[in-house]
């Protein structure tokens, strides 16, 4: 099993990213956290401080969409990691409006955070990747991009653009650095930011249309991910894993 990595993990404090958070920090790696705002980690990371702070948990706070912030972000991370071997791009922003309400402010909002976001991020920390011998980018993506969910407009489509970021930045770098790029596409996944906006009927028609008739959970999309960082994974690059309890088959 591969340890001893440095992870970075962008929108940390979310339901799914805490989740992979556990899985890295029981396998022995040391992950450098960010999310939005220090007074969120601070609570967050609670989790896994028992009387004093875990020395393998780092946390930086950060807006993916500023490139000033992650010029900060890639800061901490020379200081307190040295080497990145794994960024998981995983900060998102997924408001629920009407197609024809969604202003251009909110739309440009949401590419910034999704598309955007994840492109600043991989630029800036790219050099820091480059130093290992393992590279390991896992961009977090939607498995609704198959098929559509109603009132998503802008971030099914800045979903559709990580995906297509994914496979460029794949093909790019693999030409000269020992780099994988992959992307994990979960379904509707039951966090508690998302359980606060998804409505009920829209959960349980991904119940019913599963091939396993329950909610997505972030325990689900863990496994995957941690795969794909690993070095079983070292020839797999470019591509789209779905992990959607078989919502949707190729």
């Amino acid at each position: 099993m591969t340890t001893a990595r440095n992870v970075v993990i962008t929108g940390a404090a979310g339901g799914i990213s805490s989740e992979i958070t556990d899985r890295f920090l029981r396998n022995g790696d040391t992950v450098l956290a960010s999310d939005l705002h220090q007074e969120t980690l601070d609570e967050w990371r609670t989790r896994w401080d028992s009387g004093a702070p875990n020395p393998s948990l780092h946390t930086f706070p950060a807006d993916v969409a500023d490139e000033a912030s992650l010029a900060d972000l890639v800061e901490a991370a020379r200081d307190r990691l040295g080497t990145v071997d794994v960024l998981i791009n995983a900060a998102g922003h997924f408001p629920q409006t009407p197609f024809e309400k969604i202003s251009g402010e909110e739309w440009r909002r949401v590419v910034e955070v999704n598309l955007s976001g994840t492109f600043y991020t991989v630029q800036a920390l790219l050099p820091l990747i480059k130093r290992s011998e393992r590279g390991r980018i896992i961009n977090i993506g939607s498995g609704g991009m198959f098929f559509g969910v109603p009132r998503q407009a802008h971030y099914i489509a800045s979903k559709a653009g990580v995906m297509g970021l994914t496979r460029v930045l794949a093909r790019e770098l693999g030409n000269d650095y020992p780099i994988t790029v992959n992307l994990v596409t979960p379904g509707l996944v039951v966090t508690p930011a998302a359980a606060a906006v998804l409505p009920e009927p829209l959960l349980a028609m991904q119940r019913n249309m599963r091939s396993f008739h329950r909610d997505e959970v972030p325990g689900d999309v863990v496994g995957s991910v941690f795969f794909l960082a690993s070095d079983d994974a070292a020839f797999i690059t470019g591509q789209t894993l779905n992990v959607d309890g078989g919502l949707t088959m190729w």
